[in-house]
């Protein structure tokens, strides 16, 4: 891949202690410090860069995977005009079978940068490259010829800035700084981006849902089935919750929790766009979802009595550096390493919660040792009704060594490590693709992936 952007931008604190994670005494011992140092480096290029691939969820429950195949191709055609049909590849999965996979193309290098710059905030050049508009709140600067009329709101900016592509002005300054309001709209439509992927703003409501693709592989790994009772502790914004309801062919009972409210409410529109009727959502903190008092008097939502839940899943409140692409954390390393003790205390609820002979699965969207494969150890440590289990399907690599855990341990977690992706080494798609080719964009699609973290237990008797 040629570099395009630089290496994600951390705080001198955090790039060491991320350091140290990537290089302990562990890897050291088995790669040798070299191979280590490159392997760190290369994650923190590729967090900066988007995966390769968009994944989107098809809602089984109302339609084939074939049949939203070929609207989506029929919606991507629309968006992309000079591309001909065979030049679209929607790949369905093979392992996953309700995901279909979408080549991003890039980086193009070579695109004519315009003279005029509008500056948008990290988080919306995030969004940009994966696809989406220039939404106005997230617009911080734009040139005078928009609106010479316009006095506020800055007219340029002295910080690093990253091109992300060009696009046209779709609001005036006056309206994006001066309107009184705050807008939601689209502000710049993107025209050519570095890198080229569809928006799914709006796109084939209730049929799809965008989703990274190790988010998807954790409903399949929970494997829930119709008529049980399942417990999503952390869940907004609810695209496994939902996921997890359609497995279940939308028979049996998904309770979905979150402490905030606004992010709830969110569950609940997922839940109705995708038309699943199985989900109930309630505002909640999962650390005191556990009635150790037995006064429930009949109630529907939490807490719960010990062991109420066929399986559970913990999606835990992470630090999230495995999201990509992240060209900018301004975190301290007091804010990356505080979520341990948090999400041990959801995982003592969980496994309170779930029944003997029930399944809880774990996972972060983040990239250290602390919050996944030392949770592990801890959690083995200190429920000796948990077992691991074998994940289906497994499509990451096995978990990273630094945290005491064996290797049969290692090979039943599910890391997705954007450090080992395999060379990103075509610019030419074609939907017309021999076998081989087809394999080579799969396994790119299960590697070039955000950072992500699984673990699967059976509690085999009583905590």
């Amino acid at each position: 891949m040629v570099p395009v952007f630089p290496k994600i931008s951390l705080k001198s604190e955090v790039e060491e202690y991320l350091r140290n994670v990537f290089t302990n005494r562990e890897l050291l011992a088995t790669l040798g410090s070299e191979e280590t140092e490159i392997k760190f480096e290369a994650l923190l290029s590729r967090l900066s860069h988007p995966p390769a691939f968009t994944s989107v969820r098809v809602n089984t429950c109302l339609a084939t995977i074939g049949h939203v195949k070929k609207l989506l191709i029929e919606e991507i055609q629309k968006q992309f005009k000079e591309w001909t049909t065979n030049s679209i590849p929607v790949l369905e999965h093979p392992k996953l079978p309700d995901v279909l996979l979408i080549p991003v193309i890039g980086p193009r290098i070579n695109l004519h940068r315009h003279s005029s710059e509008v500056i948008v905030g990290a988080q919306c050049g995030n969004a940009v490259l994966r696809g989406a508009h220039v939404f106005a709140p997230g617009i911080l600067s734009a040139p005078k010829y928009i609106d010479g009329k316009c006095k506020r709101g800055a007219k340029e900016f002295t910080g690093p800035k990253v091109f992300v592509g060009n696009g046209i002005a779709e609001l005036s300054r006056d309206q994006v700084f001066c309107s009184g309001v705050t807008l939601r709209g689209i502000g710049i439509r993107m025209t050519e981006a570095v890198y080229m992927s569809p928006s799914f703003d709006n796109l084939l409501p209730g049929f799809v849902f965008l989703q990274n693709l190790p988010s998807v592989v954790v409903s399949h790994v929970l494997n829930p089935k119709p008529g049980e009772r399942i417990l999503d502790i952390c869940a907004a914004p609810g695209g496994k919750t939902t996921h997890i309801a359609a497995l279940m062919h939308d028979k049996g009972e998904v309770l979905a929790m979150d402490k905030i409210a606004n992010k709830l409410e969110k569950i609940k529109q997922n839940a109705k766009n995708l038309q699943l009727q199985c989900i109930k959502a309630f505002c909640y903190d999962g650390t005191k979802a556990l009635d150790t008092e037995g006064n429930r008097d009949g109630q529907e939502g939490p807490p719960y009595p010990p062991e109420s839940f066929d399986r559970v899943l913990l999606d835990a409140p992470c630090s999230g550096l495995g999201q990509r692409p992240n060209m900018a954390c301004a975190c301290s390393l007091k804010e990356i390493t505080c979520y341990q003790p948090l999400q041990r205390k959801l995982f003592r609820t969980a496994v309170h919660l779930l029944k003997p002979g029930g399944i809880l699965v774990y996972s972060t969207c983040t990239i250290t040792l602390a919050e996944n494969e030392e949770q592990v150890a801890w959690a083995l440590a200190s429920f000796r009704c948990l077992q691991l289990q074998q994940q289906e399907p497994h499509l990451g690599g096995e978990g990273m060594m630094g945290a005491g855990l064996s290797r049969d341990q290692l090979k039943l977690l599910q890391r997705f490590d954007p450090a080992s992706v395999i060379s990103r080494d075509f610019d030419v798609y074609s939907s017309e693709l021999d076998l081989s080719q087809q394999v080579h964009l799969i396994n790119s699609a299960n590697e070039d992936t955000i950072g992500f973290f699984i673990a699967k237990f059976l509690k085999v008797d009583g905590v």
